[in-house]
């Protein structure tokens, strides 16, 4: 029997970070822990993850490689007419604003979880994987009981894309109304799908049976995904892309992801100024970020949108940082649906993995509990506009696993949730943990502030009067939030301390969870 393992996992529920310990006690490394975590994730929080969603696990091992495994979602190899698309907005409402999503078989791009978990598996772990699976399917099989936080997205959010279908109200109003606080979620043929997927591997979800449910209804119904589609989908390992910040070494995700560069951006902006002279929450301090968010929202339109795709453009696009530091040092007036785990092992072996899957795209794949995603109908992920992506290349995402390691040893996990907040969230809580110096705990749950397009998003918890001292244009305008609000992100993390010691917290904002496993 192997000897357990000491680890700190973060994520959004109880149950996904048990799976993750589960794998600590069996004698697995981090990489273990983080795809059972996963696998869980698909269970206990289905309205963020699924198998036939996006994702990026950012690897450090103890032997100091440091990989990016993309499984972020594939456009299709062929565009159907859009007026055959089965594609359609709904709204989703986060409370003080609702933000409009498009769904439908035609919002569905090329999946990448289940590849994912594969190759994450096959190249980092080191127990059997109908161990590693094990967790979720006892889950799926015996139910979870829904908490205040699922059953807020459930009602409030996503209740009408989890309807849309039989089997989605089958999951989901098992008894005709949506699940709520203390109902269990039971995804009987989830269960079963993943038993079938761990004896068949990868085969089995892109060349096997799902994959031809999946592609006929598609043709049949208004989806583009057809069998070439899932059968030449490949996970990208990728070199992460680093920055140096205050002596400290971040590794996030490159492009074509945007994400990573621009909170690499932002923090670039900032590396002239000591942030320890400047309070949290002083008008200073919110000015401060309002003008750094705006000018990392300009130079994306300026020099990154457009041409993510092209080589270098990480390099390119920092190297403009100049002009836009000038404007910083001396200003001028002027929800998404995704899901984080970070996890840390006393061997040094780190994990940061974000998934989502979009809102998803109210379709079901028969007889499997699987929603596939809806990236083709998300604003953010298509910043050209609808159905005006290029054929077979990877979607841009904000999602940006990150770690920071001091040396070669990982001193900081971590990564949020939360559509085109998620670089603004993440940003806030690396200037939090290495900058002014806050515990983890207080650094993720601190209040946060979002800028885009004129509008300042402001959650509760700054001095009125702070406020009151903020530089405005005339153009901006300020909503204050009445509470928190996963409209904020989703940031788990972990931070190992000078001495070793592993300490983590959940975002308050997503019910997240934080715990340890220990020798007995």
């Amino acid at each position: 029997m192997m000897q357990k393992t000491n680890g700190v996992i973060a994520a959004g529920h109880p149950e996904t970070v048990e799976a993750g310990l589960t794998m600590f006690r069996a004698g697995g490394n981090a990489f273990d822990a983080a795809v059972a975590c996963m696998l869980a994730a698909c269970v206990t929080e289905p309205g963020l993850t699924s198998l036939a969603g996006g994702g990026f696990l950012l690897a450090h091992t103890n032997t100091n490689q440091n990989v990016l495994f993309d499984f972020f979602t594939q456009t299709p190899r062929c565009k159907r007419p859009t007026s055959k698309l089965d594609f359609y907005p709904v709204g989703v409402n986060f409370g003080t604003t609702i933000q409009e999503f498009h769904i439908g078989l035609g919002s569905m791009a090329v999946p990448g979880v289940w590849a994912g978990v594969m190759a994450v598996h096959e190249t980092l772990g080191r127990l059997p994987f109908s161990i590693v699976a094990e967790p979720a399917i006892n889950l799926a099989k015996q139910g979870v009981e829904i908490n205040s936080f699922q059953a807020y997205t459930f009602s409030n959010l996503l209740q009408p894309i989890l309807l849309t279908t039989a089997e989605g109200r089958e999951i989901y109003a098992p008894d005709g109304q949506i699940l709520g606080v203390g109902d269990r979620l039971i995804m009987t043929h989830f269960a079963q799908t993943l038993e079938a997927l761990v004896s068949g591997g990868i085969r089995e979800f892109y060349q096997g049976e799902i994959a031809d449910h999946l592609v006929r209804d598609c043709q049949e119904q208004g989806g583009h995904l057809t069998l070439e589609d899932l059968k030449n989908y490949e996970v990208i390992k990728r070199h992460p892309l680093k920055i140096n910040y205050r002596g400290k070494t971040i590794l996030t995700n490159p492009p074509p992801s945007s994400g990573g560069t621009l909170i690499a951006f932002a923090l670039q902006l900032l590396s002239d100024i000591n942030l320890t002279q400047i309070q949290f929450g002083t008008s200073q301090y919110l000015n401060l970020l309002k003008t750094v968010m705006q000018l990392t929202n300009t130079a994306r339109k300026d020099g990154l949108d457009a041409n993510l795709h092209q080589d270098n453009i990480a390099e390119s696009f920092l190297s403009s940082l100049s002009s836009y530091q000038q404007q910083l040092i001396h200003p001028i007036n002027k929800w998404g649906s995704t899901t984080h785990i970070s996890v840390l092992d006393q061997e040094g072996n780190a994990a940061s993995v974000t998934t989502s899957n979009g809102e998803g795209s109210g379709y079901i794949i028969p007889r499997t509990g699987i929603m596939v995603n809806n990236m083709l109908g998300e604003e953010d992920l298509n910043p050209q506009g609808f159905h005006q992506w290029p054929e077979n290349v990877r979607i841009s995402s904000m999602m940006s696993p990150t770690l920071v390691l001091n040396g070669h040893q990982p001193e900081i996990v971590l990564g949020s949730g939360g559509s085109n907040r998620i670089r603004t969230a993440i940003l806030q809580v690396l200037l939090n943990l290495i900058d002014l110096g806050i515990s983890v705990e207080d650094a993720v749950n601190y209040p946060r502030i979002h800028w885009e397009n004129n509008r300042f998003d402001i959650e509760p918890g700054f001095d009125p009067e702070m406020i009151k001292g903020l530089d405005l244009s005339p153009q901006d305008v300020i909503r204050l939030w009445p509470e928190k609000n996963m409209f904020f992100g989703g940031v788990h993390t972990i931070v190992r301390t000078s001495d070793g010691q592993l300490f983590g917290a959940g975002d308050q904002r997503r019910n997240g969870v934080s715990l340890k496993s220990h020798e007995d």
